[in-house]
């Protein structure tokens, strides 16, 4: 056997043990921890009667609400909510996130061109080999040695672990849990210009019934001045309508003002600075809600935005762990390098001398001090974990939320059904004082108790009506409807 042979043997001997070493390390990888069991949703809310799978989710947002000033509203808001519209920002970052991905599979390709100088000493192997040796026939290697190149360079890492394909994976499934995260703005967006709407229609109906209640207040203090003058009743008597006509009026103001910061609020949802917000102006007691119907619990797992999203980033986690599993085994790269180079340009582009190329493939992996990669892969596991989580906190949270207002709006229900009896009846007893006052057989007290009463009841009977509209648009936010 030749020295060279014998030389060749032993490089591949050490080549062979290197990359023994680095395989049998990267079997010591650690295991991936086992997910808790993720809790069954039930079948079916403990407030519904029957399991249905008809679902209003399924109607779009400008069919359940009817009220065209509000689809108006709500119409202009998904344009220019700043929201709706940051939420694009990161719906763009998360898409370019994963062209990023997508582009470490191809090899990386680099061009560039570079002018140096050398002297180098000459009491060096290097500087006593160009002393001896000519550049060119007949001249020696200068002291001062120019150095020309331009070319391209390239590299490539071979996925053999999936790394890549995972964290593209990874990184797709953050772009979808962004699109999820731009339904659930948009949800919650449409629900509480809704909920706002329906605050802003109460408050002008109260606004007239208290108007109203002012103009008639002022007849009847009129009629009781007259009847002071004709010594019916005292000054009292006078002084008490006096006192509760200021009351109503104001209540009035308290109501504008509220009309005021609601207009406001609404105006902020829509990206615009305030103005007058028109209502539709029949009675909120007119407005006829839509039918609910809640499906089964188990729909809300594709229909709400928060859980859908939840669960994105779950299974990104899961990728995210499985690219950090494969930072323990070993990573094959392969190199090139192809261009021209020479000490004089007239020279540069001189083929083949002024040709230079390179070709190399190399293996690395970790074999000692691996505890920045045990720490990564450890956080990774943990973030899992705590995705897990989430999305179970996230399936708890909507079941809550549907039951919760599924009971608000039953109880909502039948607190509007008396309520409207308590108006009637009350309404009624302002009538019967008025008449009981006129011809002596009541005082002045009971008619003013009467009338407060009934002006109490019937703004209380609006609020009840709009918190059953809101009820109704919470549920329909509550099971994912909107987007």
């Amino acid at each position: 056997m030749t020295p060279n042979m014998i030389k060749h043997n032993t490089i591949y001997k050490y080549l062979f043990t290197v990359i023994l070493l680095i395989s049998i390390n990267a079997c010591k990888a650690p295991g991936i921890l086992p997910l808790p069991e993720i809790k069954n949703i039930p079948n079916e809310y403990a407030i519904t009667s029957k399991v249905d799978s008809a679902n209003i989710v399924n109607i779009k947002w400008n069919q359940f609400f009817t009220d065209q000033q509000l689809i108006a509203l709500i119409d202009t808001a998904l344009i220019h909510n700043l929201d709706v519209l940051t939420t694009l920002q990161e719906i763009e970052i998360a898409k370019n996130k994963v062209k990023f991905s997508n582009g470490k599979f191809v090899p990386t390709i680099n061009g560039g061109a570079n002018l140096a100088v050398e002297k180098v000493g000459r009491y060096t192997s290097q500087g006593a080999g160009d002393a001896s040796a000519d550049i060119t026939p007949g001249n020696t290697v200068p002291e001062l040695l120019p150095s020309i190149n331009f070319g391209f360079q390239a590299s490539w890492e071979a996925d053999i672990w999936g790394k890549l394909k995972n964290e593209k994976q990874a990184a797709y499934l953050r772009y979808l849990s962004s699109e999820s995260g731009k339904n659930l703005v948009i949800t919650n967006l449409i629900a509480e210009i809704a909920s706002d709407y329906y605050e802003l229609l109460a408050q002008t109906n109260q606004l007239e019934i208290v108007r109203k209640s002012i103009e008639l207040q002022n007849k009847e203090l009129e009629i009781v001045k007259a009847q002071k003058e004709a010594g019916v009743v005292t000054s009292l008597a006078v002084k008490q309508f006096e006192a509760q006509l200021y009351n109503t009026q104001n209540l009035e103001f308290n109501i504008l003002q509220n009309i005021v910061e609601t207009e406001n609020k609404i105006n902020l949802l829509l990206g615009r600075y305030p103005q007058k917000i028109t209502v539709d102006t029949k009675n909120i007691l007119q407005t006829t809600p839509s039918i609910i119907q809640a499906g089964i619990p188990s729909q809300l797992l594709k229909n709400r935005p928060d859980i859908k999203q939840a669960e994105l980033e779950l299974q990104a986690a899961n990728c995210d762990i499985k690219a950090a599993r494969a930072e323990f085994y070993p990573s094959f790269n392969i190199g090139a390098t192809l261009g021209f180079s020479a000490f004089k340009p007239s020279y540069l582009l001189r083929t083949p001398e002024s040709i230079m190329y390179t070709l190399a493939s190399d293996i690395t992996g970790p074999i000692v001090n691996k505890s920045a990669i045990k720490a990564a892969f450890s956080t990774a596991n943990a973030l899992q974990i705590e995705a897990m989580y989430a999305y179970q906190k996230s399936i708890f949270n909507g079941f809550v939320d549907v039951s919760n207002q599924l009971s608000n709006l039953e109880n909502l229900t039948k607190a509007h059904d008396l309520k409207f009896k308590e108006a009637n009846t009350l309404k009624e007893a302002v009538d019967v004082s008025n008449d009981l006052f006129k011809y002596g057989k009541a005082n002045y007290l009971e008619v003013m108790m009467a009338q407060k009463e009934a002006l109490n009841t019937q703004l209380e009977l609006i609020d009840v009506k709009k918190q059953k509209l809101q009820a109704l648009t919470s549920i329909y936010k509550a099971l994912g409807g909107g987007w």
